[in-house]
C-alpha cells in the first residue's frame, strides 16, 4: 500500500462570513448574553466584533460595562453566549456561503493540502456553528479564540498544530489564510502567510482591496477559478 504524499500546503480558514453567514445568530447570541449578564438591552452597541476573538469581545463589552474581567467572570459569560448559540441557530436564516462545500471538497481531494481553522471563535463556539451547517469534519485542527485575545497571535499556534500533525513545517508561500475582514488579512500577514481575502461577509471588494491581500474574491463561488488563482489547481 503506497504511502500518502507529504502535505506540502496549509489553508486556514476564518468561520463567520468565509464559510458561513449565521444570519446574526453569533451576535444576536452574545447580545443575549450581555442581557443575561448586565440586564441591559443592546448592550453590545459600540462593540466592534468582525474579525475580534470572542474573548477579545467579552473583555470589551466587561470594560464597556466597568466590569473587572476576571477568567471565572468570562467563563460564566461565554457559557450564556454558547447556550443561547446552540438555541439560536436553527431559528436564524442563515446559510452555507457560495461555493465553500465545493472548494472543500476539491481541497479534500487534493492529498498535499492541510486544511484548517484560524479563527477569533471560541472551540467550542466553532464546534456548534460548523456541526450545524454540516462542515466541522473538513477541519484537522484549529486556532482559537481559547488560545489568545489577540487575533494576530493565533497563526503560530496554527502553525505549531500542523507540525505536530504532519510532522511539517508549512512554507509561508504555501500557507493560506482566508477571511473576510482587514483583521484577518493582518493575522495572516503577521505569520508570513498568503492572505485570501473575500467579500462574503462585511466589508466590500474595494475595501478589503485597500489593506493589499494577496488574493482578493468575490466569493469561492468558482472553485477551479479560484484553485487555479491560488495555484493548487
Amino acid at each position: 500500500m503506497s504511502a500518502q504524499p507529504a502535505k506540502t500546503h496549509l489553508f486556514l480558514f476564518d468561520i463567520d462570513g468565509t464559510l458561513i453567514a449565521s444570519g446574526g445568530a453569533g451576535e444576536y447570541s452574545m447580545r443575549l448574553a450581555v442581557h443575561d449578564m448586565f440586564g441591559v438591552e443592546n448592550g453590545l452597541q459600540g462593540v466592534e466584533i468582525a474579525g475580534r476573538t470572542d474573548h477579545l469581545i467579552t473583555r470589551n463589552v466587561f470594560k464597556k460595562f466597568g466590569v473587572e474581567w476576571t477568567a471565572e467572570r468570562a467563563a460564566a459569560f461565554l457559557d450564556l453566549y454558547l447556550a443561547h448559540l446552540t438555541v439560536e441557530l436553527p431559528r436564524k436564516n442563515g446559510r452555507l456561503l457560495p461555493g465553500i462545500v465545493e472548494f472543500l471538497d476539491a481541497l479534500k481531494e487534493r492529498p498535499q493540502i492541510a486544511v484548517a481553522l484560524l479563527t477569533g471563535n471560541l472551540e467550542r463556539g466553532a464546534k456548534i456553528k460548523l456541526t450545524h451547517y454540516g462542515l466541522w469534519n473538513y477541519f484537522e485542527f484549529g486556532a482559537y479564540a481559547d488560545d489568545s485575545f489577540d487575533r494576530n497571535r493565533l497563526g503560530p499556534f496554527a502553525q505549531a498544530r500542523a507540525h505536530k500533525r504532519h510532522g511539517v513545517d508549512f512554507r509561508p508561500e504555501r500557507t493560506f489564510v482566508l477571511g473576510d475582514t482587514p483583521h484577518d488579512i493582518e493575522c495572516g500577514r503577521v505569520i508570513g502567510a498568503r492572505t485570501v481575502a473575500i467579500a462574503t461577509g462585511g466589508h466590500t471588494r474595494e475595501q478589503l482591496g485597500a489593506h493589499q491581500p494577496d488574493f482578493l474574491f468575490e466569493s469561492l463561488a468558482d472553485v477551479p477559478a479560484v484553485l487555479s488563482t491560488l495555484g493548487v489547481a
